[in-house]
């Protein structure tokens, strides 16, 4: 199955960029393309790629060789087959792109397709092709719009137990443990509403550039309280439980 389609990026990033300088003057640290071996800079036309198969032994590769066995730019969209949307482990998504019709005609198929996945809560599972890199996608619906979501390859998933300096061990826990971290987990429930969250990082950051730009100073922010060390979980869930009550005005029981 193919639907020709157009692709738009579905967000943005507002991380605040930093130029560097030396200290004390106006002038720009750039890098260069240096030779380790010579330290005189390498033309750009000049340079070639080169994966280590070895201690200290490269295979190089010509950028032509790469541009022959590159796969071309998608114009469709390939769907391979639908999954369940809740098979998909949320570890696997990568990015998400908007999807459109790429032209006015393909407008009611691409509705039908929306509609009919939203119905069955399928994903459709497509290969794609953008800037010379082949991606494994998830083709969703969100509120009458395609969604296509870059996923992360089985082999590029890494396991829990290959990463973890200290894994979780013991039993599982039980009884009235078990109970008083659903009871806090339960105390703590709400909509989830994105509108509520904010990258505050960055506007103090920003806070920060126009400060100085004026010749400001600015206020330093308290720093974030330190973890404790809990020893008896079931006082820590106690006390965790009792004052997310009394902030929410609830009578603790």
């Amino acid at each position: 199955m193919s639907i020709p389609v157009e692709l738009y990026s579905a967000t943005e990033d507002h991380t605040v960029h930093f130029n560097q300088f030396q200290r004390g003057t106006s002038d720009r640290i750039r890098y260069k393309r240096v030779n380790e071996r010579t330290g005189r800079e390498v033309p750009y036309e000049k340079i070639v790629k080169g994966h280590e198969v070895e201690n200290g032994e490269y295979v190089v590769v010509e950028p032509e060789e790469l541009d022959e066995i590159a796969p071309g730019r998608s114009r469709t969209l390939d769907i391979e087959a639908f999954v369940d949307i809740d098979e998909i482990d949320p570890v696997h998504f990568q990015k998400t792109y908007w999807l459109g019709p790429a032209k006015p005609e393909f407008s009611r198929p691409y509705l039908l397709l929306a509609q009919a996945m939203k119905k069955s809560n399928r994903a459709g599972i497509a290969m794609f092709v953008m800037r010379g890199k082949q991606y494994l996608t998830a083709l969703t619906e969100d509120k009458g719009i395609l969604a296509v979501h870059t996923l992360f390859f089985a082999d590029e998933i890494r396991r829990p137990k290959d990463v973890l300096d200290v894994p979780p061990e013991g039993r599982a826990p039980r009884g009235k443990e078990l109970d008083m971290a659903v009871s806090l987990v339960e105390s703590m429930a709400d909509d989830w509403r994105p509108k509520d969250y904010r990258d505050t990082y960055t506007e103090r950051v920003n806070k920060l550039i126009r400060a100085k730009q004026k010749g400001r100073k600015i206020k330093v922010e308290d720093e974030p309280a330190e973890a404790t060390g809990v020893v008896d979980l079931m006082e820590a869930l106690q006390r965790s439980v009792e004052a997310s009550k009394k902030k929410r005005g609830k009578k603790v029981s």
